[in-house]
């Protein structure tokens, strides 16, 4: 490692709490920035993470409501329906000249982002895991793998490969991605009909890929139509592969956030879903269904 960083995390709840601890653990400093009640916690018994991959273990980490010290990089890891307000946790003049790594589902955050801070340091990436916040400073990470794709078309290809390396040498697999709407489609195209159709039903993934298969692949077919269409990648046999590969078990954030009460990232994933399919002309009428319904069962959804 040439330098310990410092990164400062919003939001550390599964996502965000694992990566901070995993790079406090490799010697960097991590601010958690979070709401008064969290950051007094995190303060006092830092960040405790369960892992099959990583182990078991605990990481001091400093905490904050709102950004104050110089940082390298701040990483974005609140939920789309939390994301104005966190927002405020970080003023444009306290990140100055550091990197902003949005690791957010959707497609349409980078452009607000860069519209607040310096457009040439929003890097969007995005995140393959799953990880869970039980309790304030307590992370559950269930998957075998913590995979992370830097991007950010304008910011300086070196500030992108030096986080990748200090991310790799912190445990998980990080890597600069050569083109920023192709990542954040490849992620999109595969989240989308996983989440919308295990939500929809309340079924974990191995029942939506049996019992539900046909609109399944209808749900697959449409998302890489419309990621064709906005110049990202496209190729539905895969990712119906890669979904009949994951363990039954398994179940999207915003299934888990349905069965928890909490808002859903619909907007975020289907509204800017069908958004795109308008603007490019493409049919997505099982989209459409889907996201109609959850939406009538979602008064966060607008």
């Amino acid at each position: 490692m040439t330098h310990p960083l410092t990164v400062a995390v919003l939001g550390p709840g599964g996502t965000g709490g694992l990566l901070a601890a995993l790079l406090s653990r490799s010697g960097h400093r991590v601010i958690c920035l979070a709401g008064e009640t969290t950051a007094d916690t995190l303060r006092r018994t830092g960040i405790s993470v369960r892992s099959r991959q990583f182990g078991d273990f605990t990481a001091a980490v400093d905490a904050d409501t709102e950004l104050r010290a110089p940082v390298d990089a701040c990483l974005v890891t609140v939920k789309h329906t939390a994301l104005d307000a966190a927002l405020t946790r970080v003023p444009p003049a306290a990140l100055g000249d550091a990197l902003l790594v949005p690791l957010l589902n959707g497609v349409e955050h980078p452009a607000t982002l860069r519209a607040r801070y310096r457009p040439d340091r929003v890097a969007p990436a995005v995140i393959r895991v799953e990880s869970t916040r039980t309790a304030p400073g307590v992370i559950e990470h269930g998957s075998p793998f913590t995979e992370v794709d830097l991007a950010g078309d304008a910011v300086p290809r070196a500030r992108l490969d030096a986080l990748a390396g200090h991310l790799s040498a912190s445990g998980t697999t990080a890597r600069v991605a050569g083109d920023e709407t192709a990542a954040l489609w490849a992620k999109m195209a595969f989240l989308a009909p996983f989440a919308l159709l295990t939500t929809r039903y309340g079924v974990q993934l191995g029942t939506a890929r049996s019992r539900h298969r046909d609109e399944l692949e209808a749900l697959v077919a449409e998302t890489a139509a419309i990621s064709r269409a906005c110049g990202g990648p496209a190729d539905p046999a895969q990712a119906l592969a890669r979904y009949d590969a994951f363990p039954p078990a398994t179940k999207s954030s915003m299934q888990r956030d349905a069965e928890a009460g909490r808002p859903l990232e619909l907007d975020a994933i289907g509204g800017a879903l069908l958004r795109a399919a308008e603007r490019h002309g493409v049919a997505v009428p099982v989209t459409e269904r889907l996201v109609r319904e959850l939406a009538a069962a979602d008064h966060s959804f607008d």
